[in-house]
C-alpha cells in the first residue's frame, strides 16, 4: 500500500517550507520515526519523520523546492 508523506501543519502563521536535504533516497528503506527530510521555514529548521515502515517509492519535492502545508513530499510503499 502506498502512503503519501505530506508537509504537516506548522502553525497559524507558517504556510510553506523549503526542502533542505533528503536523508534517504528513492529505493531506500525507512522505519517509522526515521528522519526523511529536513525542511526550513523563515523561523525554524525541522525534520519530517517517516510515518510508516516501508521503501521510498518516489521523492516528489526536490531539494530547494518550496512546499505548501499539506503538499506532497514523497510516496512510501508501506511494508509490514
Amino acid at each position: 500500500m502506498a502512503y503519501e508523506v505530506r508537509l504537516p501543519n506548522l502553525g497559524d502563521e507558517v504556510t510553506k517550507a523549503t526542502v533542505q536535504f533528503w536523508h534517504l533516497e528513492e529505493g531506500d528503506s525507512a522505519q517509522e520515526g526515521d528522519d526523511l527530510v529536513e525542511m526550513a521555514t523563515d523561523k525554524a529548521v525541522f525534520n519530517v519523520p517517516s510515518p510508516v515502515n516501508g521503501m521510498i517509492k518516489e521523492i516528489v519535492a526536490d531539494e530547494g523546492d518550496t512546499v505548501e502545508v499539506g503538499g506532497l513530499l514523497a510516496i512510501i510503499e508501506e511494508q509490514t
